[in-house]
Protein backbone atom coordinates (compact mmCIF):
# COMPACT_ATOMS: atom_id res chain seq x y z
CA UNK A 1 0.00 0.00 0.00
CA UNK A 2 1.36 3.42 -0.92
CA UNK A 3 1.92 5.90 1.88
CA UNK A 4 2.21 9.59 0.94
CA UNK A 5 4.74 11.64 2.88
CA UNK A 6 5.42 15.37 2.91
CA UNK A 7 5.75 16.71 -0.61
CA UNK A 8 7.70 19.92 -0.97
CA UNK A 9 8.63 19.43 -4.61
CA UNK A 10 6.58 21.60 -6.98
CA UNK A 11 4.94 19.73 -9.80
CA UNK A 12 4.92 20.97 -13.35
CA UNK A 13 8.37 19.77 -14.40
CA UNK A 14 8.63 16.64 -16.52
CA UNK A 15 10.96 13.88 -15.30
CA UNK A 16 10.90 15.29 -11.75
CA UNK A 17 10.86 11.91 -10.01
CA UNK A 18 12.65 8.57 -10.02
CA UNK A 19 11.34 5.21 -8.85
CA UNK A 20 13.69 3.31 -6.54
CA UNK A 21 13.07 -0.39 -5.91
CA UNK A 22 14.89 -2.57 -3.36
CA UNK A 23 14.31 -6.30 -3.90
CA UNK A 24 14.92 -8.31 -0.74
CA UNK A 25 14.59 -12.03 -0.23
CA UNK A 26 11.34 -11.59 1.70
CA UNK A 27 9.93 -8.18 0.74
CA UNK A 28 10.35 -5.61 -2.00
CA UNK A 29 10.32 -1.97 -0.90
CA UNK A 30 9.85 0.88 -3.36
CA UNK A 31 9.66 4.63 -3.29
CA UNK A 32 9.11 7.60 -5.58
CA UNK A 33 12.02 9.95 -5.00
CA UNK A 34 12.59 13.54 -6.05
CA UNK A 35 15.93 14.96 -7.20
CA UNK A 36 16.81 16.05 -3.64
CA UNK A 37 16.44 12.55 -2.25
CA UNK A 38 13.08 13.09 -0.55
CA UNK A 39 10.97 9.94 -0.73
CA UNK A 40 7.50 11.14 -1.68
CA UNK A 41 5.72 7.78 -1.56
CA UNK A 42 6.66 4.43 -0.05
CA UNK A 43 5.24 0.99 -0.58
CA UNK A 44 6.07 -2.70 -0.36
CA UNK A 45 5.03 -6.08 -1.73
CA UNK A 46 6.08 -9.65 -0.99
CA UNK A 47 9.03 -10.91 -3.01
CA UNK A 48 8.34 -14.56 -2.19
CA UNK A 49 4.73 -14.65 -3.33
CA UNK A 50 5.36 -15.43 -7.01
CA UNK A 51 7.43 -18.25 -8.49
CA UNK A 52 7.38 -16.52 -11.90
CA UNK A 53 9.17 -13.19 -12.19
CA UNK A 54 6.59 -11.98 -14.71
CA UNK A 55 3.81 -12.38 -12.13
CA UNK A 56 5.92 -10.55 -9.58
CA UNK A 57 6.47 -7.62 -11.97
CA UNK A 58 2.74 -7.50 -12.69
CA UNK A 59 1.99 -7.11 -8.97
CA UNK A 60 4.79 -4.55 -8.58
CA UNK A 61 3.33 -2.52 -11.44
CA UNK A 62 -0.13 -2.54 -9.87
CA UNK A 63 1.33 -1.47 -6.50
CA UNK A 64 3.37 1.42 -7.92
CA UNK A 65 0.84 2.70 -10.47
CA UNK A 66 -1.35 4.64 -7.96
CA UNK A 67 1.75 6.43 -6.62
CA UNK A 68 2.79 7.37 -10.16
CA UNK A 69 -0.64 8.88 -10.71
CA UNK A 70 -0.41 10.83 -7.45
CA UNK A 71 2.76 12.63 -8.61
CA UNK A 72 1.16 13.60 -11.91
CA UNK A 73 1.49 10.53 -14.11
CA UNK A 74 4.22 8.75 -16.01
CA UNK A 75 5.40 11.96 -17.72
CA UNK A 76 6.79 13.07 -14.37
CA UNK A 77 8.84 9.88 -13.90
CA UNK A 78 12.35 9.88 -15.35
CA UNK A 79 12.97 6.16 -14.89
CA UNK A 80 13.33 3.17 -12.56
CA UNK A 81 16.36 2.09 -10.54
CA UNK A 82 16.51 -1.35 -8.95
CA UNK A 83 18.75 -2.88 -6.27
CA UNK A 84 18.64 -6.68 -6.16
CA UNK A 85 20.67 -9.62 -4.89
CA UNK A 86 23.21 -10.61 -7.57
CA UNK A 87 22.07 -7.70 -9.72
CA UNK A 88 24.44 -7.00 -12.61
CA UNK A 89 24.72 -3.32 -13.53
CA UNK A 90 26.29 -4.06 -16.90
CA UNK A 91 23.81 -6.62 -18.20
CA UNK A 92 20.65 -5.62 -16.29
CA UNK A 93 20.22 -9.22 -15.16
CA UNK A 94 19.73 -10.90 -11.79
CA UNK A 95 22.01 -13.92 -11.88
CA UNK A 96 21.67 -17.04 -9.73
CA UNK A 97 20.36 -15.19 -6.66
CA UNK A 98 20.20 -17.86 -3.92
CA UNK A 99 17.47 -16.16 -1.87
CA UNK A 100 15.01 -15.43 -4.71
CA UNK A 101 12.42 -17.74 -6.26
CA UNK A 102 13.57 -16.97 -9.79
CA UNK A 103 16.49 -19.20 -10.68
CA UNK A 104 19.18 -18.80 -13.29
CA UNK A 105 19.69 -15.56 -15.18
CA UNK A 106 16.67 -13.23 -15.10
CA UNK A 107 16.60 -10.37 -17.68
CA UNK A 108 15.08 -8.03 -15.11
CA UNK A 109 15.75 -4.66 -16.72
CA UNK A 110 14.32 -5.87 -20.02
CA UNK A 111 11.16 -7.13 -18.32
CA UNK A 112 10.55 -4.11 -16.10
CA UNK A 113 11.30 -1.62 -18.89
CA UNK A 114 8.73 -3.32 -21.08
CA UNK A 115 6.11 -3.41 -18.33
CA UNK A 116 6.46 0.20 -17.17
CA UNK A 117 7.55 1.69 -20.50
CA UNK A 118 10.25 3.60 -18.62
CA UNK A 119 14.06 3.46 -18.86
CA UNK A 120 15.49 1.25 -16.11
CA UNK A 121 18.78 0.33 -14.48
CA UNK A 122 19.81 -2.37 -12.02
CA UNK A 123 22.64 -2.96 -9.54
CA UNK A 124 23.51 -5.16 -6.59
CA UNK A 125 21.42 -4.31 -3.52
CA UNK A 126 24.44 -3.54 -1.34
CA UNK A 127 25.86 -1.30 -4.07
CA UNK A 128 22.55 0.54 -4.16
CA UNK A 129 22.72 1.06 -0.40
CA UNK A 130 26.27 2.41 -0.75
CA UNK A 131 25.18 4.91 -3.39
CA UNK A 132 22.30 6.02 -1.17
CA UNK A 133 24.69 6.53 1.75
CA UNK A 134 27.13 8.46 -0.45
CA UNK A 135 24.47 10.82 -1.74
CA UNK A 136 22.30 11.30 1.33
CA UNK A 137 23.85 9.70 4.43
CA UNK A 138 27.00 9.26 6.52
CA UNK A 139 29.24 8.99 3.44
CA UNK A 140 28.06 12.26 1.91
CA UNK A 141 31.13 14.04 0.55
CA UNK A 142 33.33 10.93 0.78
CA UNK A 143 35.06 9.49 -2.26
CA UNK A 144 36.55 6.39 -0.58
CA UNK A 145 34.50 4.21 1.74
CA UNK A 146 33.18 0.70 2.19
CA UNK A 147 29.61 -0.06 3.17
CA UNK A 148 28.94 -3.35 4.92
CA UNK A 149 25.34 -4.52 5.20
CA UNK A 150 24.72 -6.77 8.20
CA UNK A 151 21.34 -8.42 7.84
CA UNK A 152 20.14 -11.88 6.90
CA UNK A 153 23.39 -12.00 4.94
CA UNK A 154 26.49 -9.80 4.70
CA UNK A 155 26.73 -7.56 1.65
CA UNK A 156 29.13 -4.82 0.68
CA UNK A 157 29.57 -1.85 -1.60
CA UNK A 158 33.06 -0.48 -2.23
CA UNK A 159 33.53 3.09 -3.39
CA UNK A 160 36.98 4.25 -4.52
CA UNK A 161 37.79 7.64 -6.03
CA UNK A 162 34.07 8.38 -6.02
CA UNK A 163 33.13 5.34 -8.09
CA UNK A 164 31.59 2.00 -7.21
CA UNK A 165 33.97 -0.90 -7.75
CA UNK A 166 32.06 -3.18 -10.11
CA UNK A 167 34.77 -5.34 -11.64
CA UNK A 168 34.93 -6.53 -15.24
CA UNK A 169 31.70 -8.54 -14.92
CA UNK A 170 29.66 -6.40 -12.50
CA UNK A 171 30.05 -8.65 -9.46
CA UNK A 172 32.96 -7.10 -7.56
CA UNK A 173 32.60 -6.46 -3.86
CA UNK A 174 31.30 -9.74 -2.45
CA UNK A 175 33.16 -9.22 0.82
CA UNK A 176 30.59 -11.25 2.74
CA UNK A 177 31.80 -14.40 1.02
CA UNK A 178 35.50 -13.86 1.67
CA UNK A 179 37.04 -16.58 3.85
CA UNK A 180 37.87 -15.17 7.27
CA UNK A 181 38.31 -18.38 9.30
CA UNK A 182 39.75 -21.10 7.02
CA UNK A 183 37.97 -24.44 7.42
CA UNK A 184 35.49 -22.76 9.73
CA UNK A 185 31.71 -22.85 9.87
CA UNK A 186 30.06 -24.17 6.71
CA UNK A 187 27.83 -21.66 4.99
CA UNK A 188 24.23 -22.87 4.61
CA UNK A 189 23.91 -21.61 1.03
CA UNK A 190 27.34 -21.68 -0.60
CA UNK A 191 28.89 -24.54 1.42
CA UNK A 192 32.04 -22.43 1.77
CA UNK A 193 33.82 -22.92 5.10
CA UNK A 194 34.65 -19.90 7.20
CA UNK A 195 33.11 -17.02 5.24
CA UNK A 196 32.33 -13.68 6.87
CA UNK A 197 28.60 -14.12 6.25
CA UNK A 198 28.61 -17.41 8.15
CA UNK A 199 29.57 -15.51 11.30
CA UNK A 200 28.51 -11.86 11.04
CA UNK A 201 25.01 -12.06 9.56
CA UNK A 202 21.87 -12.39 11.68
CA UNK A 203 21.94 -16.10 10.87
CA UNK A 204 25.59 -16.26 11.91
CA UNK A 205 24.83 -14.59 15.25
CA UNK A 206 22.13 -17.17 15.88
CA UNK A 207 24.49 -20.05 15.09
CA UNK A 208 27.18 -18.61 17.36
CA UNK A 209 24.67 -18.35 20.19
CA UNK A 210 23.60 -21.98 19.74
CA UNK A 211 27.23 -23.15 19.67
CA UNK A 212 28.14 -21.23 22.84
CA UNK A 213 25.07 -22.53 24.65
CA UNK A 214 26.00 -26.10 23.70
CA UNK A 215 29.66 -25.75 24.68
CA UNK A 216 29.10 -23.72 27.85
CA UNK A 217 26.99 -25.05 30.69
CA UNK A 218 26.64 -21.70 32.49
CA UNK A 219 23.22 -20.28 33.17
CA UNK A 220 21.86 -18.04 30.43
CA UNK A 221 18.60 -16.25 29.77
CA UNK A 222 18.75 -17.74 26.29
CA UNK A 223 18.13 -21.19 27.80
CA UNK A 224 14.56 -20.04 28.45
CA UNK A 225 13.96 -20.24 24.70
CA UNK A 226 13.62 -23.27 22.46
CA UNK A 227 16.45 -23.56 19.92
CA UNK A 228 14.17 -22.61 17.06
CA UNK A 229 13.13 -19.45 18.93
CA UNK A 230 16.66 -18.13 19.35
CA UNK A 231 17.52 -15.46 16.79
CA UNK A 232 19.57 -12.27 16.72
CA UNK A 233 16.76 -10.35 18.45
CA UNK A 234 16.71 -12.79 21.37
CA UNK A 235 20.51 -12.58 21.64
CA UNK A 236 20.30 -8.77 21.74
CA UNK A 237 17.52 -8.70 24.33
CA UNK A 238 19.43 -11.10 26.58
CA UNK A 239 22.71 -9.22 26.17
CA UNK A 240 21.00 -5.97 27.17
CA UNK A 241 19.90 -7.70 30.39
CA UNK A 242 23.52 -8.53 31.16
CA UNK A 243 23.52 -12.14 30.03
CA UNK A 244 27.14 -13.31 29.91
CA UNK A 245 26.85 -15.78 27.04
CA UNK A 246 24.79 -13.36 24.91
CA UNK A 247 27.50 -10.74 25.42
CA UNK A 248 30.11 -13.30 24.41
CA UNK A 249 28.22 -13.74 21.14
CA UNK A 250 28.79 -10.08 20.34
CA UNK A 251 32.41 -10.20 21.48
CA UNK A 252 33.08 -13.10 19.12
CA UNK A 253 31.10 -11.56 16.26
CA UNK A 254 32.98 -8.29 16.68
CA UNK A 255 36.30 -10.14 16.71
CA UNK A 256 35.55 -11.83 13.39
CA UNK A 257 34.11 -8.68 11.82
CA UNK A 258 36.95 -6.48 13.06
CA UNK A 259 39.62 -8.77 11.59
CA UNK A 260 37.75 -8.82 8.29
CA UNK A 261 37.45 -5.03 8.21
CA UNK A 262 41.20 -4.73 8.84
CA UNK A 263 41.80 -6.82 5.72
CA UNK A 264 39.41 -4.66 3.71
CA UNK A 265 41.07 -1.45 4.91
CA UNK A 266 44.49 -2.66 3.83
CA UNK A 267 43.00 -3.40 0.42
CA UNK A 268 41.46 -0.03 -0.42
CA UNK A 269 42.44 2.43 2.38
CA UNK A 270 38.96 3.94 2.78
CA UNK A 271 38.13 7.08 4.71
CA UNK A 272 35.38 5.20 6.52
CA UNK A 273 33.62 1.89 6.86
CA UNK A 274 29.88 2.28 7.29
CA UNK A 275 27.83 -0.48 8.90
CA UNK A 276 24.23 -0.85 7.87
CA UNK A 277 21.40 -3.30 8.53
CA UNK A 278 19.49 -5.03 11.27
CA UNK A 279 22.49 -6.14 13.35
CA UNK A 280 23.52 -2.49 13.79
CA UNK A 281 20.64 -2.12 16.23
CA UNK A 282 22.97 -3.78 18.73
CA UNK A 283 24.92 -0.50 18.85
CA UNK A 284 28.03 -0.54 21.03
CA UNK A 285 27.55 -4.24 21.81
CA UNK A 286 28.79 -4.82 18.26
CA UNK A 287 30.70 -1.62 17.52
CA UNK A 288 33.10 -1.71 20.49
CA UNK A 289 34.61 -5.19 19.90
CA UNK A 290 34.58 -4.64 16.15
CA UNK A 291 36.55 -1.39 16.43
CA UNK A 292 39.04 -2.89 18.90
CA UNK A 293 39.76 -5.92 16.73
CA UNK A 294 39.92 -3.85 13.56
CA UNK A 295 42.58 -1.55 15.00
CA UNK A 296 44.51 -4.44 16.56
CA UNK A 297 44.95 -6.10 13.16
CA UNK A 298 45.98 -3.06 11.11
CA UNK A 299 49.48 -2.12 10.05
CA UNK A 300 50.71 1.07 11.76
CA UNK A 301 50.23 3.16 8.62
CA UNK A 302 46.48 2.43 8.73
CA UNK A 303 45.83 2.64 12.48
CA UNK A 304 43.42 5.26 13.84
CA UNK A 305 42.78 6.69 10.38
CA UNK A 306 39.58 4.93 9.28
CA UNK A 307 36.24 5.93 10.78
CA UNK A 308 33.85 3.13 11.73
CA UNK A 309 30.32 4.49 11.51
CA UNK A 310 26.73 3.35 11.54
CA UNK A 311 24.56 4.38 8.60
CA UNK A 312 22.60 7.62 8.99
CA UNK A 313 19.77 6.39 6.78
CA UNK A 314 16.72 4.39 7.74
CA UNK A 315 17.25 0.75 6.88
CA UNK A 316 14.35 0.75 4.44
CA UNK A 317 15.48 3.97 2.75
CA UNK A 318 19.17 3.52 1.84
CA UNK A 319 18.77 0.97 -0.93
CA UNK A 320 15.67 2.72 -2.32
CA UNK A 321 17.53 6.04 -2.46
CA UNK A 322 20.58 4.41 -4.01
CA UNK A 323 18.51 2.58 -6.58
CA UNK A 324 16.68 5.78 -7.50
CA UNK A 325 20.04 7.53 -7.97
CA UNK A 326 20.79 5.12 -10.82
CA UNK A 327 18.01 6.79 -12.77
CA UNK A 328 19.83 10.08 -13.14
CA UNK A 329 22.66 8.24 -14.92
CA UNK A 330 20.35 6.69 -17.51
CA UNK A 331 20.62 8.29 -20.92
CA UNK A 332 17.08 8.72 -22.20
Amino acid sequence: MNTPTSNNTPLGVRNTFAIGIDIGGTNTVFGIVDHRGDIQYRGAISTKKHSLVEDYIDELYQAILPAIEQVGGVDFIRGIGVGAPNGNYYSGTIEYAPNLNWKGIVPFVELITKKFNLPSALTNDANAAAVGEMMYGAAKGMKDFIMITLGTGVGSGIVANGNLILGHDGFAGELGHTIILPNGRQHWGTNAKGSLEAYCSATGVRLTALELLENNKEDSLMRNYAKEEIDSRVVYDCAMQGDKIANEVYQFTGEVLGKALANFIMFSSPEAIILFGGLCKAGDLLLTPTKANMEANLLPIFKNKVKLLFSELKEADAAVLGASALVWEIKN
